[in-house]
């Protein structure tokens, strides 16, 4: 009987430890799951740090693939549930959405507490202004977007230098077909991706400025000849150049016929880089550089953290983001989660020689053109990445493809 006073004081330390998990405070954060393993271990880090300094405190990072989450944000747009952190990519288009739809949280407060105008990358941090009242959210990183290249394919066409104009190119993109190597890789059964062949395309044929307006819409699609040329190109691409069948392909299927040799080049962001380290491709094998528009930017976009309008501790919420941006925390992710870091404090020693491209890229271009589907409203990126497949399907022919878009926009407006 002398086992009863262990028993019960046993079960009062099991109640005690259940009282307290269930009084800790949920943190919970929707990201996009990283590119690399490594980065997956990275921001499981994070959250072990942040519940480190804060106990008490659960933080619960659920990680979803683009589409996923992009769905999982629009099903919780209006409603009470939802995350107290979300992850969106910055811009008119899909951050600015869930802005214009009350789902993020003005942090002009916070920016001033903690001194984030002094702390970011000026670049990544302009997309925090210019939608809704008030500065919205913080970057998560900024990420360029290139052509990388299987350099043995290369060499193979006799290729000895990378492009540097876009004629030079096509005629790279020649050399590889007329020696039987398919160009380049993508994956035409999600919009968005094949996409970027078209925007690079259009900053090429339209330059900065037209091709700017037309992105905001205040140039006309179908009276701007340079929007029919672009279409025309990228039509001649898709034809001739884009490995085939790819209508059916997603963008990782695209990644997986790169690294097996399948097409010379793919269009991607500096987070390829963590891939191919994960990939059975020699990472020395792959060389990179800018789509040559012949315009000073640099293809690519800022990746932000809102917190949420229903967060249920908005302090909280922005101490993490202050946490997960300062020095310490990036130092410990950059060249994991991403190539560079948002916070001008953090700088890198050791790179490969891909990253020092990256990161000479970076330093170089002071200006972005972004992804059409960020530059512009969601209803109408949605219908630009419609006819963008449509003619890369070759359903719609250029011309109708510029006029279609037009039309859209002005039965929207």
């Amino acid at each position: 009987m002398t086992t009863l006073p262990k028993i019960s004081a046993v079960l009062g330390l099991l109640a005690l430890c259940s009282a307290a998990q269930a009084s800790a405070e949920e943190l919970e954060i929707w990201m996009l799951t990283p590119a690399s393993q490594a980065g997956i271990e990275a921001l499981k880090k994070v959250e072990e740090g942040f519940e480190a300094k804060h106990p008490g405190v659960e933080v619960k990072i659920v990680k979803r693939g683009t589409d996923d989450l992009k769905t999982a944000l629009r099903v919780t747009a209006g409603s009470a549930t939802g995350p107290d952190i979300y992850f969106s990519w910055a811009g008119r288009g899909l951050g600015g959405e869930y802005i214009l739809a009350g789902m993020s949280r003005s942090l002009d407060s916070y920016y001033e507490k903690y001194k984030w105008n002094d702390r970011f990358v000026p670049t990544a941090a302009a997309f925090a202004k210019g939608v809704g009242e008030g500065k919205h959210g913080v970057p998560y990183n900024f990420r360029g977007e290139a052509l990388y290249y299987n350099k043995q394919l290369f060499e193979r066409a006799g290729i000895t230098s990378v492009p540097q104009t876009y004629g030079e190119l096509k005629a790279a993109a020649q050399a590889l077909s007329d020696d039987g190597i398919a160009a380049i890789a993508f994956g035409g059964g999600v919009g968005w991706h094949i996409m970027r062949l078209m925007d690079t395309i259009m900053e090429t044929t339209c330059g900065t400025e037209t091709h700017d307006a037309l992105k905001a819409m205040k140039a006309s699609w179908s009276a701007t000849p340079c929007v029919t040329e672009a279409f025309k190109e990228y039509q001649f691409w898709t034809e001739n150049y884009v490995l085939k069948p790819f209508m059916g392909l997603d963008q990782q299927q695209a990644f997986n016929l790169f690294t097996a040799g399948r097409a010379a080049m793919v269009l991607e962001g500096d987070w390829l880089v963590g891939m191919l380290k994960d990939s059975a491709m020699k990472i020395d094998n792959v060389g990179v550089f800018p789509f040559p528009t012949g315009t000073d930017r640099l293809f690519g976009f800022a990746n932000y953290l809102y917190v949420a309008s229903t967060a249920k501790n908005p302090d909280l919420a922005a101490e993490f983001l202050d946490y997960f941006t300062s020095a310490e925390v990036q130092k410990s992710v950059v060249g994991i989660l991403f190539t560079n870091s948002v916070n001008t404090a953090v700088t890198v020693s050791e790179r490969s020689a891909i990253e020092d491209e990256w990161q000479r890229f970076f330093t170089k271009y002071d200006a972005l053109y972004t992804n059409g589907d960020l530059a512009m409203p969601a209803n109408v990126g949605n219908e630009y990445s419609r006819v963008v497949q449509a003619v890369a399907a070759g359903d719609m022919t250029p011309e109708a493809a510029a006029k279609t878009m037009q039309a859209f926009i002005d039965n929207k407006n």
